[in-house]
């Protein structure tokens, strides 16, 4: 009886640690076990983008608040980002034009034709992607990490101070 109370001490935390991590992600866990947050795995019918007042500025953000990321290590109109990086940096798809919000500038907004219907987002150069660890909206923790992703400003060109 003592080894299995011992047993079921030692499990809890790893999974008490995994379901904050999940919960910190803003994630499910249909989606932890599919390996893609919800952008990623069903465009959207409609999705328009704008500007928003954060830590690091105005950056752009989709509909809903959410902060998008460009990737410095796409080419110009096309993404590098690959089925692991889209794990954790779903792009910002949809099956409709995304719109251009207040504060952005329509001429900057393009798509990219990802198959299926759906379409990646660029804005200037860049195609737009979310961060699985930002769980609000304006939470802008993926900016500078790996010194590859950082927030998009107004003008398409990246913002890359650190808060």
């Amino acid at each position: 009886m003592r080894s299995t109370r011992r047993k079921a001490l030692l499990a809890a935390p790893p999974t008490a640690a995994a379901l904050l991590v999940l919960a910190a992600c803003g994630g499910s866990a249909d989606e932890a076990k599919d390996g893609a947050a919800q952008p990623a795995a069903k465009p959207a019918k409609e999705v328009s983008v704008a500007m928003a007042d954060s830590e690091l500025g105005r950056i752009l953000v989709d509909d809903s608040g959410r902060t998008l990321y460009g990737f410095t290590k796409d080419k110009p109109g096309a993404s590098n980002c690959d089925a692991d990086c889209i794990a954790v940096w779903p792009a910002l798809t949809s099956a409709k034009d995304v719109t251009a919000g207040p504060g952005t500038d329509a001429a900057l907004l393009k798509e990219t034709k990802l198959g299926e219907g759906a379409e990646q987002a660029r804005y200037g150069d860049w195609p737009l992607y979310y961060y699985v660890g930002d769980a609000a909206p304006g939470d802008v923790n993926g900016q500078g990490l790996d010194g590859e992703w950082f927030v998009v400003a107004a003008d398409g060109k990246l913002i890359k101070k650190t808060t």
